[in-house]
């Protein structure tokens, strides 16, 4: 079993969306795959790809989706770029570009399936992973039912369930999602707490 930083080595230098497209047209850009984390890591964020911001400075979530993520989780940046402590892994490594509407495109097909078992089995001290979105959330716990929000909205049995790592489903923390959070106030009056706890217990190792 490789450990997570031999394999996030062998995953920077990958040019396999842009020199060998499986799943439609190469990358529209120069590839720079993004991923954080270290084989003692306890907490995983699973999230979906690297925006503008994440692609120009190199660092997952720098941008205002980052500042509510950390806020959701009780982190600072400084604990939240600890890759002792949380592993990063995004469905896609590298920003997948942009669709005609001016949205990110879904993440490369090509990524996860290359490359996204061998990085989990790098981090055999996983305690609780967060996946984020519907990508994440399809790819660790199957076919959703209802969508993203059925997904969520059974995050107290999919938290719970005999496993290990455990896994708790969040929304993605985009402004595009002010709409969302404001039709599922139940996810900040109860979704949020349990979260900064788990997070904090986690952590506290």
């Amino acid at each position: 079993m490789p450990a997570f930083e031999d394999t996030a080595a062998r995953l920077r230098a990958c040019r396999l969306c842009r020199d060998s497209p499986l799943y439609g047209p190469p990358l529209p850009q120069e590839p720079r795959p993004i991923v954080q984390g270290s084989t003692g890591a306890r907490l995983c964020v699973a999230s979906q790809a690297p925006g503008t911001r994440a692609h120009r400075t190199g660092l997952p979530f720098m941008d205002p989706s980052g500042v509510r993520l950390r806020a959701w989780l009780g982190l600072d940046e400084a604990q939240f770029y600890d890759p002792a402590k949380v592993a990063i892994v995004p469905m896609g490594a590298c920003f997948p570009g942009l669709d005609a509407k001016g949205g990110d495109r879904p993440p490369r097909r090509e990524c996860a399936e290359r490359w996204r078992a061998e990085l989990f089995s790098g981090l055999p001290d996983l305690d609780l992973i967060l996946v984020i979105g519907q990508y994440a959330q399809g790819w660790h716990l199957g076919k959703p039912e209802g969508g993203l929000t059925g997904t969520v909205r059974r995050w107290r049995a999919i938290l719970s369930a005999p496993r290990r790592p455990r896994i708790l489903p969040l929304p993605h923390p985009s402004w595009r999602n002010n709409g969302w959070l404001k039709r599922e106030p139940w996810f900040e009056a109860e979704l949020l707490p349990v979260l900064k706890a788990e997070v904090a217990r986690v952590l506290a190792g």
